[in-house]
């Protein structure tokens, strides 16, 4: 499933293996949240750009089209187009991000649809089996996801919970897998660390989840509201006690300043919203650092996004066209903004394994952990 190439400090160079692939590590993987990514970019758009791994979000599909007509459609992989490996994330995202309309018992969560109102309960087993009908290749436990800062009796007894719903995942995961008409038998299923910014329950839980031997772990509720300087410390505290020789996922971070800091410190799987988001915004990052393409002095720029960057939207596109396509509200705007900025990603990813590669990380970390954090 995961064999460790090579070694810079904590920094790791490494391979995951599952059904649809092989991944190089470390991969930030592209946010497809309702099978598509936000910006009209389509499965094929995703190889072109050096997409490795893309994630769905098990709310959003459970809800429409609904994972059981992705499961009657043949899959997720199939419904979408896309060969290769897909992480769904569990729905406990939406315990933390729906907190308004959500109800938390032992049993599992209680939510309101956010499109009609609707009421929806989801719990360990609920999670795995629409997982399962999406039929991904890592699919995640079902969590909750803790407000930061949060009282410290609360964050005890959320991860005892969030410990026994994982138990609750193992077991239910295991069964969908072993039925004949499952969509994809091979779904690994990744536990998820919690603990709020308490690094001794971070600790303590990362232990006991370690013993249930899962292909996978994730570290969850960070960059939620903590310090980038506590997310840092909190991967410090954890890094230590995750699995040497299983894959290590920082959920929902970040910048490519955070993605190198991250890789620095031992993680391997990354995703975020942020970079579509931007892009859509007309927030592009360069290699010098970020940039604003409705600022008024791109009007007459006829230069690439990033003159060193060979996206196929730097090849062929200027920044003052790019401009006038935001300031025009044009749909192309958005979509070869979203494809330069998840290109930069991926390119990002693959200099840091080149990096590795050659013993140079800690001179790429030098170099571009504060410059890409920068705003030109």
């Amino acid at each position: 499933m995961f064999k460790l190439l090579k070694k810079e400090g904590a920094a790791r160079r490494g391979e995951f293996t599952c059904a649809h692939g092989t991944v190089q590590t470390p991969v930030f993987m592209n946010v497809g949240t309702q099978g598509a990514i936000k910006g009209a970019l389509s499965a094929k758009d995703l190889k072109d750009i050096g997409c490795q791994v893309e994630l769905s979000n098990t709310y959003h599909l459970h809800l429409r089209p609904t994972d059981e007509v992705v499961r009657k459609l043949g899959g997720l992989h199939k419904f979408m187009t896309w060969d290769g490996p897909i992480l769904t994330d569990s729905g406990g995202f939406q315990v933390f991000s729906l907190a308004s309309l959500r109800k938390i018992k032992e049993e599992g969560v209680t939510f309101a649809s956010h499109i009609d109102g609707h009421r929806i309960f989801m719990g360990p087993e609920e999670s795995m089996r629409i997982q399962s009908n999406l039929g991904s290749d890592i699919c995640m436990a079902f969590d909750e996801c803790i407000e930061n800062p949060a009282p410290r009796d609360y964050v005890r007894q959320s991860i005892d919970r969030t410990y026994r719903w994982l138990v609750r995942c193992k077991t239910e995961n295991a069964r969908l897998n072993s039925l004949p008409d499952t969509v994809n038998p091979k779904q690994m299923l990744w536990g998820i660390n919690q603990g709020g910014t308490y690094a001794d329950l971070r600790v303590e839980h990362m232990k006991r989840i370690a013993e249930l031997d899962l292909p996978g772990y994730a570290i969850g509720g960070l960059a939620v509201g903590e310090s980038t300087q506590e997310m840092y410390d909190i991967i410090e505290a954890v890094e230590p006690y995750m699995p040497a020789d299983r894959t290590r996922y920082l959920m929902g971070v970040g910048t490519p300043s955070n993605l190198i800091e991250a890789v620095a410190r031992g993680v391997d799987f990354f995703d975020c919203v942020m970079p579509a988001r931007n892009a859509r915004h007309a927030r592009l990052f360069t290699w010098e650092g970020a940039i604003n393409l409705k600022n008024a002095k791109y009007q007459l720029d006829d230069r690439p996004i990033d003159p060193q960057c060979d996206c196929p939207v730097c090849r062929r596109y200027s920044r003052a066209y790019l401009r006038h396509l935001f300031i025009a509200e044009e749909m192309l705007a958005m979509r070869l903004s979203v494809m330069h900025n998840l290109y930069f990603y991926n390119k990002l990813m693959e200099r840091i394994r080149n990096a590795l590669d050659n013993g140079t990380f800690s001179a790429f970390r030098a170099e571009y952990s504060e410059k890409l954090g920068r705003r030109i």
